[in-house]
């Protein structure tokens, strides 16, 4: 499955992006923000992660490829596909540092949201954001998350607890918004 926007692809998932996800995966500031663990991780173990993510049935990952340069940036995915109540969680990490601030993101969750909606016939799409991730939060809104509730001091960070956030946008919302 591939989907394009007009400056980036989204492509399925596969053992070759191991290598390109294990740097992200190791590498704190792209974590600091997505990760509830921060850990160091062998190849191999990213390696048996990347294949538990592309064999199973309830989850659709992809690599968020910049167009014109063809590289790698990010990745993401909907996980936690219930068929029956017809709803995700959806996630998304831009790896690569020099692409941050650039609107990658907001096309890539697009791609997804569309993706889910419109050809899994998803109801809802729901997400965890820690508190302190404003970037990301200004994002979901952007593309009609609505806040629905908080997990109180659930991660600790710097030094510090944070709430987490959680987010999700209804099928009719989210075609209502992407109509006008």
């Amino acid at each position: 499955m591939l989907f394009e926007s007009e400056r980036i692809i989204l492509r399925k998932m596969t053992a070759q992006d191991a290598e390109v996800y294990h740097k992200w995966r190791n590498d704190i500031d792209v974590m600091q923000t997505t990760a509830p663990l921060l850990d160091v991780y062998t190849i191999e173990e990213t390696e048996k992660f990347v294949n538990q993510i592309i064999s199973g049935s309830s989850s659709k990952s992809y690599i968020i490829v910049e167009k014109q340069s063809k590289k790698p940036i990010g990745v993401t995915s909907l996980i936690k596909i219930d068929y029956k109540n017809r709803n995700a969680e959806c996630i998304i990490d831009i790896g690569e540092k020099d692409a941050w601030g650039k609107g990658y993101g907001a096309e890539a969750m697009k791609l997804l949201l569309d993706y889910g909606f419109m050809e899994l016939n998803l109801h809802r799409i729901y997400l965890r954001v820690f508190s302190f991730n404003s970037r990301a939060i200004k994002l979901y809104e952007k593309v009609g998350f609505k806040q629905e509730g908080i997990s109180r001091e659930a991660i600790f960070r710097n030094g510090a607890w944070h709430d987490i956030i959680h987010m999700a946008v209804l099928q009719s919302e989210y075609l209502e918004k992407i109509k006008n």
